[in-house]
């Protein structure tokens, strides 16, 4: 950015900083001045010192007006006053002094040039003034930015009227117009200025273009003028253009200083490195200049915005913006509009309430500049916010939003306030309509996040109200809000920091639907705290990340571990449930240890029985016991913990210590609803004959008195009262249409009490379980009852859902979903071995083999059959399923072809058949037989009539038919296992090729990579030669400037005329002259020779051609000549090297080499050259198969 001028850099000498550029400003002011006057003695004169001017400018007037001063001394002594600040004494010389010489009837232009200097001054009075009546004046009275640019127009007015064509009247309008410009309001619309402040800043750039055409070009003010005009009209480039042309021009201008110009211009455009150079460069020139010392604190205060505020970088940059540059601007000139608006903002987030409201109201008052006047608003606002000043609050934003533009474009900070103001007032509705139009014209963050957390207030209140309203519409607004607010911090461009409320919000949202995300989300907040525990905190001696976090864990908040166990537990990961657990226990107590005031016993008791739950999970009971004991001890009132050890009771000893420890129970807490469902649970649990009236049922009874005298609501005796209902229907009579429609009223029943549950809780799993139930049994409705369970599979994870599935998928004939269903089933903990669903699982297979007539399938169900009874042996009729299924094998098996069966096989099931002959005869003879002992003998004789007859047949012509065709047999086995052979080594092959392939694409993209780096290389080193080589015929002309090396003629013999010019080099001479440097040279095509060898022959250019061809250039130069010799050698060698590639292919010879094809070399060349070649340079030959690749 540096411009260069004779050698030394932005005006200093030398290098030596002290000698650097100072102000000029009123240096043409004497330090005193003699006024001749009127007496005995011709030079007879009084001196005035200018350093020392009295203040009161009255008697020095009277005197100039007595002695019929010039305009010289009127001018001196009024510049004099306002170098010394004193600007009114100066007008008033400059009023007094333009009387006088008027009167004097003196020359035409002392007036002018006095009236224009008093334009100057009223502009000087303007950038100091007020922009609106301080409050106690009158409008009328108050002397304003508009009354001082009022008073400037007049006196350029008058001084236009006097001699319109006077060169400094076009700089004062200028100046002039600009100050106008920037009182203007600010354009409504975005990215826009305003019509009538553009009008006025085009008009502002002609005047100050008038001011350099009548100073051909030399005014450097105007130049900065029009550089300021150009800024305002958002056109930065050229702006920056025009001030670094200042700069080259002038380095030594300091005041105006041009490295501001250039700082702000590459602020706005993006650079804001660039800017901070060019302010440092401005304020190490001069140390004590206001402007540059507030843009650095500004730069800084916007880079501490880009780091962590809980990070070093944050307070080194922060200190850095406010002691060292903002303080110091301060120091220079208390009254800097943008220093005071800074300093402002600085005391207001230090709640300084009087500095920042005396700052922001001075930034107001007295600044040029609509932005500076928007955050003055903006700072009295959060002022009246914080305090509770709601009314004036909302005025100030209006106010700072307005400054900005408004509606449209405006200021987002004050809009934002605005729609806080709405929520302090509970105006909810129009703080919504607020944020969504400012997310509407920016994807702002804070917008994102306050609206997404209205919407999920909205959620969550609706949850805990009486009546539920449909919220889906606001759920799915906030998490999208509230997530893409969380993929924007994964954004490193936008330097976001993540935000722990946005992610506890997103996991109350996700708790019901997704408990997944909500864990992830509770994950996300704990690292981030994790993040902010000091590393002096971490323990020496560990090493293992995971033991690391484990230690430091107590540093957390326990509301956040013990959340993120419980959603741990849900996902049944019940060893880092009981972790959390215990983190957040050590959480409390090293609360308890900073605050010994913080009462943790509510946590720690609700922590401790989320951890007996999950050593429960885990099966440690006598832990968990341990866990409730010691809670009962603190607490003794704590009845879920006296529940939970009734159940454990219960499951430990069902006969003795249980059931006492569950009647105790419920006899201390007969009120409790949830000590009254567990009782009911414990009462459906004992076994016992079922009566054939429902309302007899104990179970019943007990719902029934909670329903009527406790609580009419409570879902688990809704539930209980459906599944009685249920099981009384499923136990009635169905012979006769009377008994069905009776049956069918009492399932009705039960879809009553399971559809009161739901109306209740829409999300009970288990009263839509009840329903679907219902439809199956009673209506065959499988379609509408599968839906249900597979919604309801995620809340339900217990077996029962798995085997209530597997009826529905096997009464749809989808007998492998019904398979998979039953095994999910005996997969649950406490059911491997389960006969009821052993049993469902070999029907299943055994219904499967009939469908698919397949011996496997068979198989399965047997071995499921006798799994089951030997799981109950005592069951009679797990024993009647093995011998059914036994008999049905072998009707199956007989009825085979025998090329689907074997002898083998055969006798298998003849084993089984004489077993489950054995079997029906013991069955028949059992006292309780699970069908009627006619009909099981009727089956067991068939077996033993008629079955081993036929089996005894079947394998007789098995084994027949098998001798028969035993070597086809030999023959179809060894070719199935060939074939398995060949299908194998096919495979191998295959992955065999697949590895060659990928190893031969890497190996060719690494040998690509290399090559392609190696063509670059040489690429960049022809760059930096033809570089090298323009830069030797460059030489430096009287001005400094790079200019072509020109051409010495080589002296002719005496008598020999001038050589005759060609017509096409003239041409194209003019040519070049006409286009400027940057023309491209053109080359003539030629035909290559036939060769197999590559040529080392230079193109030469046309100009070569026909002036230097024969070896007798008489422009060449030494140096021309050798530059063509240290060209043509590498071609030889070039030649060289590619000889032995280049044999073999004739078809290329024949074709012409265009020298003038466009080239990615040339196209890199271009832009860095200044002066058009005058010699063609030749190209890197490639072969056929390197342009492929290119």
């Amino acid at each position: 950015m540096a411009a260069t001028a004779n050698g030394t850099a932005n005006g200093v000498t030398n290098g030596d900083s002290a000698a650097g550029p100072v102000s000029i400003r009123f240096s043409d002011i004497p330090s005193a001045i003699d006024i001749p006057v009127q007496g005995d003695q011709e030079d007879e004169a009084v001196e005035i010192d200018l350093e020392d001017l009295v203040d009161d400018p009255t008697e020095l007037c009277t005197l100039f007006e007595n002695e019929h001063a010039a305009k010289t001394y009127w001018m001196t002594v009024a510049l004099a006053y306002a170098k010394q600040h004193k600007i009114d004494h100066a007008i008033e010389m400059l009023l007094r002094g333009g009387g006088a010489i008027q009167s004097n009837a003196s020359n035409p232009r002392d007036k002018v040039s006095m009236i224009c200097c008093l334009c100057w001054m009223y502009l000087w009075k303007s950038r100091e003034a007020p922009r609106v009546a301080p409050d106690g004046i009158r409008v009328s009275e108050a002397k304003t930015k508009e009354y001082y640019l009022q008073l400037a127009t007049s006196s350029l007015n008058d001084a236009a009227r006097l001699n319109p064509s006077f060169p400094p009247i076009f700089l004062a309008r200028g100046v002039l117009l600009l100050l106008r410009a920037s009182l203007q309001a600010p354009s409504k619309t975005a990215g826009g200025i305003g019509s009538e402040k553009q009008e006025l800043l085009k008009t502002a750039v002609k005047s100050f273009d008038d001011a350099l055409r009548v100073s051909q070009g030399k005014n450097m003010l105007a130049l900065m003028g029009k550089a300021r005009a150009f800024f305002s009209l958002q056109k930065y480039p050229d702006s920056l253009a025009i001030y670094q042309d200042v700069l080259q021009k002038k380095p030594d201008l300091v005041d105006p200083d041009p490295r501001i110009g250039i700082g702000c211009c590459f602020w706005m455009l993006g650079f804001k490195k660039d800017a901070k150079t060019a302010w440092e460069r401005s304020l190490e020139i001069t140390a004590d200049s206001k402007v540059p010392n507030i843009l650095l604190g500004l730069y800084y205060l916007d880079a501490s915005g880009h780091v962590p505020v809980n990070s070093e970088e944050f307070v080194k940059l922060y200190k850095k913006a406010m002691t060292e540059h903002t303080q110091k601007s301060f120091k220079v000139d208390k009254g800097l509009p943008l220093t005071c608006s800074t300093f402002s903002s600085y005391f207001l987030s230090r709640k300084s309430w009087d500095n920042a409201d005396k700052l922001a109201h001075k930034a107001i008052q007295y600044t040029d500049v609509n932005a500076i006047a928007s955050d003055g608003w903006y700072v009295l606002a959060r002022k009246a916010h914080y305090n509770g000043d709601t009314e004036n609050a909302n005025d100030f934003y209006r106010r700072a939003d307005d400054a900005r533009g408004g509606t449209d474009t405006g200021y987002f900070p004050a809009k934002f306030g605005a729609a806080q103001l709405s929520v302090v007032k509970n105006d909810l509705g129009e703080a919504k309509l607020r944020l969504e139009k400012m997310i509407q014209q920016s994807k702002s963050h804070e917008a994102m996040i306050l609206l997404g957390t209205l919407y999920a207030e909205e959620i969550f209140n609706n949850q805990t109200s009486d009546v539920k309203e449909d919220k889906s519409a606001e759920m799915k607004k906030a998490i999208n809000l509230l997530e893409a607010v969380r993929n924007a911090w994964k954004d490193p461009k936008r330097n976001a920091s993540p935000d722990a409320s946005v992610l506890l919000n997103l996991a109350r949202l996700y708790e019901t639907e997704n408990p997944e995300k909500a864990l992830q989300c509770l994950q996300q907040v704990e690292q981030l705290e994790l993040e902010q525990i000091p590393s002096s905190e971490y323990p020496e001696d560990v090493t293992e990340e995971a033991e690391v976090q484990a230690a430091i864990r107590k540093f957390l908040p326990p509301q956040l571990l013990n959340n993120i166990g419980c959603f741990q537990f849900q996902a049944e990961k019940h060893v880092v449930a009981s972790e959390m657990f215990e983190a957040a226990l050590g959480a409390c107590m090293k609360m308890s240890e900073k605050d010994s005031t913080v009462d943790t016993d509510a946590l720690v008791s609700t922590i401790s029985f989320n951890l007996g739950r999950s050593y429960e999970a885990q099966g440690l009971s006598d832990k968990a016991v341990e866990v409730y004991e010691g809670l009962l001890n603190r607490h003794d009132d704590y009845t879920d913990a006296r529940a939970r050890l009734a159940y454990i009771k219960l499951r430990q000893s069902p006969n003795k210590e249980g059931p006492d420890a569950v009647a105790k129970l419920y006899q201390d807490n007969t009120s409790d609803v949830e000590v009254r469902a567990l009782y009911g649970w414990y009462l459906g649990k004992v076994s016992r004959k079922r009566p054939g009236n429902v309302a007899e049922d104990p179970e019943f009874r007990h719902y029934k008195h909670t329903l009527q005298n406790y609580d009419k609501h409570d879902r688990y005796a809704l539930v209980g009262m459906g599944n009685l209902h249920m099981m009384q229907a499923r136990e009635m009579r169905r012979e006769t249409d009377a008994d069905k429609q009776k049956r069918s009223a009492a399932y009705g029943k039960a879809v009553e009490f399971f559809e009161k549950a739901l109306s209740l809780d829409p999300k009970n799993a288990y009263a839509a379980q009840g329903v679907a139930i219902a439809l199956v049994e009673d209506k065959k409705d499988y379609k509408n009852a599968l839906g249900i369970f597979n919604k309801v599979r995620e809340t339900i994870k217990e077996p029962s859902l798995y085997v209530n599935l597997g009826h529905i998928y096997a009464e749809l004939k989808q007998f492998s979903k019904a398979i998979e269903s039953y095994e999910i089933a005996l997969s649950k903990e406490g059911k491997q071995n389960d006969p009821v669903i052993l049993a469902c699982l070999g029907r299943t297979w055994l219904n499967r083999g009939r469908a698919e007539r397949d011996i496997d399938a068979y198989s399965k169900a047997l071995e499921c059959a006798e799994k089951a009874l030997e799981v109950a042996p005592e069951q009679v009729h797990y024993k009647f399923n093995v011998a059914f299924v036994q008999i049905q094998l072998v009707t199956t098996i007989q009825g085979l072809q025998e090329n689907r069966r074997t002898a083998e096989q055969l006798e298998k099931a003849a084993e089984g058949l004489e077993a489950a002959i054995e079997s029906l005869d013991a069955i028949a003879a059992h006292p309780q037989t699970p069908y009627p002992k006619h009909d099981v003998e009727q089956r067991a004789n068939m077996a033993r009539n008629t079955l081993r007859k036929q089996l005894e047949r079947a394998i007789g012509k098995q084994k027949e038919w098998e001798e028969i065709n035993k070597e086809k047999i030999a023959a179809a086995q060894s070719q199935r296992e060939a074939e398995l052979k060949r299908r194998e080594a096919d495979r191998a092959a295959v992955l065999a090729k697949e590895k060659e392939r990928q190893d031969k694409i890497r190996k060719e993209r690494e040998e690509m990579a290399a090559k392609v780096k190696l063509e670059t290389d040489e690429r960049e080193r022809e760059l930096e030669t033809e570089r090298a080589r323009k830069e030797a015929e460059l030489t430096t002309d009287e001005e400094g400037n790079k200019v072509k090396r020109k051409r010495k003629p080589a002296p002719r013999p005496p008598g020999e005329g001038k050589p005759r010019r060609s017509k096409k080099k003239a041409a194209k001479d003019d040519d070049d002259s006409d286009e400027g440097s940057h023309a491209k040279k053109k080359r003539r095509l030629t035909t290559r020779e036939s060769s197999k060898f590559k040529s080392a022959e230079i193109v030469v250019d046309s100009d070569e051609d026909e002036d230097g061809g024969a070896g007798g250039d008489d422009d060449d130069d030494v140096l021309d000549r050798a530059d063509r010799m240290g060209r043509s050698s590498p071609a030889a060698s070039d030649a060289g090297e590619n000889e032995s590639n280049a044999g073999g292919d004739d078809d290329n010879d024949d074709k012409m080499d265009v020298d003038d094809a466009p080239r990615e070399d040339d196209d890199d060349d271009e832009p860095s050259a200044r002066q058009p070649a005058k010699r063609a340079r030749r190209g890197r030959v490639v072969e056929s198969d390197d342009e492929e690749d290119e």
